[in-house]
């Protein structure tokens, strides 16, 4: 079945029957998380259709206090088969030797997101090996991301699945509030800065 035709059959499902759909297709499903502040629903989603889904966490040791106690209640409760994947370099190391977060759109932030997300994320994926993999991005968040189709092919190979693509953040804190899950207000990642930039990382694996 090629993209065409997989978006064509996944365009009337909600995102738990695209979630179902991508496990039941993967011999080695993987779903990413920076555990945000809505990113309970899509692995509540998840370990709903495999309890066992591996779980890999991109730690760049820039998280607020919140953001890690809120992973931890949900790798907790959830029981989760969580991979972390951390920097080559620890934060300390880092603030010491270049002096904390450069100012972003410039080539030293550049850097500092290849380092502290996109190489560690390349890391898992290649430690991970998955032929499809979950994310919670959607439309509503980023320029690119309008143009994104729920199923697209990377550069190296597997498929990356967005059952929240077309859903509102209204649509997430609905689910949320259904499911009794928490939402973590206090998020912040220093490879985006704002919310409406693009840190890198899908951009960089799209085919």
């Amino acid at each position: 079945m090629n993209l065409e035709m997989m978006n064509q059959e996944l365009s009337t499902l909600n995102p738990q029957m695209i979630v179902q759909w991508a496990v039941q297709r993967a011999g080695k499903p993987v779903l990413t998380t920076n555990f945000g502040p809505h990113e309970a629903a899509i692995i509540h989603m998840a370990t709903q259709v495999k309890p066992d889904i591996p779980v890999v966490w991109i730690d760049s040791g820039y998280g607020t206090e919140a953001t890690y106690r809120f992973a931890n209640q949900l790798i907790q409760r959830l029981n989760l088969n969580i991979q972390v994947f951390h920097p080559e370099y620890s934060r300390g190391y880092r603030d010491a030797i270049y002096g904390g977060v450069p100012e972003v759109d410039t080539a030293e932030h550049d850097e500092f997101t290849r380092q502290v997300k996109l190489e560690p994320f390349a890391r898992a994926m290649k430690e991970s090996a998955p032929d499809y993999w979950l994310t919670a991005i959607r439309k509503d968040q980023t320029e690119f991301r309008q143009n994104l189709d729920v199923v697209s092919l990377t550069k190296d190979g597997y498929y990356r699945v967005a059952p929240l693509l077309n859903w509102t953040e209204l649509d997430v804190e609905e689910y949320l509030v259904t499911h009794d899950l928490p939402i973590e207000e206090d998020y912040y990642d220093p490879t985006k800065v704002y919310g409406h930039r693009e840190c890198g990382l899908h951009t960089s694996v799209s085919g």
